[in-house]
């Protein structure tokens, strides 16, 4: 699902460039899911009966960077090594400025993005507030700090509490003052293995809020996948994450990249 924050709220579409269907309009109505019996790679097309990385083809999630182990583990990447899957990527879209930040998805946590996603990382996680905290120039240099505050604080959002809707307040701005004091030392010594010329800590940031398109929360999280089942259909009560949220259960969209469904409603 594409993803837009308008004045406050998450927007989101689904479909093909050109053919978007706006789901925010579709609240509160009845929606089918209809799978199609077809996985296609969304790299080069070829029909699979799974999908890997995302929606992928086996022979795809060996040879591409994107779906390579430091995509994950960004402390691990190796392009300084001469070993990178495929170098030109890794120029576009990791030896560029990165973000480390902290969100309120299912509680406090810290996170990495690219300089030109953010708010869409934060919607794509569910968070009701983010924050970016420093700047760095690659996404090495980010994965490793994210490591260090890792150490501390949550790297992973827990999607069946961030779907229950019911996020505790936190200050964000609280929670940047305590590890910038906590890792004081730290940062100083990797400012300087890196060069204060790749390292920016942001301490005047303002947090950004989100409000998702959401009627009812359940209560308890059911979680529907077409692998189980050919369709999925009930009442759309709201949209948060990678998630549509009905009164039958909840699926995520974007771990069904590359199926191809029809929509009914």
């Amino acid at each position: 699902m594409d993803t837009k924050l308008v004045g406050g709220v998450a927007h989101y579409q689904l479909g093909p460039k050109g053919a978007e269907i706006e789901l925010n309009s579709l609240i509160g109505k009845p929606l089918k899911i209809l799978f199609q019996k077809e996985i296609n790679c969304t790299n080069c097309g070829t029909k699979v009966k799974k999908a890997y990385a995302g929606g992928y083809c086996y022979p795809c999630s060996l040879k591409l960077a994107e779906c390579d182990m430091c995509i994950l583990k960004p402390e691990l990447c190796h392009y300084a090594r001469g070993t990178c899957r495929e170098p030109s990527w890794g120029e576009a879209n990791c030896m560029i400025p990165h973000y480390i930040y902290l969100a309120n998805s299912s509680g406090l946590k810290v996170g990495i993005t690219r300089n030109t996603q953010i708010p869409t990382r934060w919607i794509d996680q569910g968070a009701i507030s983010g924050l970016p905290i420093m700047r760095v120039q690659s996404r090495y240099q980010s994965g490793v700090f994210e490591k260090l505050f890792a150490s501390e604080i949550k790297d992973k959002t827990d999607w069946r509490k961030m779907l229950k809707g019911n996020n505790e307040e936190i200050d964000l701005e609280e929670a940047r003052a305590s590890l910038f004091e906590l890792f004081g030392e730290d940062l100083d010594s990797m400012e300087g293995d890196f060069g204060a010329a790749q390292v920016e800590i942001l301490e005047s940031e303002q947090v950004t809020t989100i409000e998702y398109p959401v009627l009812i929360y359940p209560e308890k999280v059911t979680s529907m996948s077409l692998d189980k089942m050919d369709i999925v259909a009930g009442v759309l009560q709201g949209i948060k994450g990678q998630y549509l949220i009905f009164d039958t259960g909840v699926i995520n969209i974007r771990s069904h990249t590359g199926y191809k469904v029809a929509l009914e409603f």
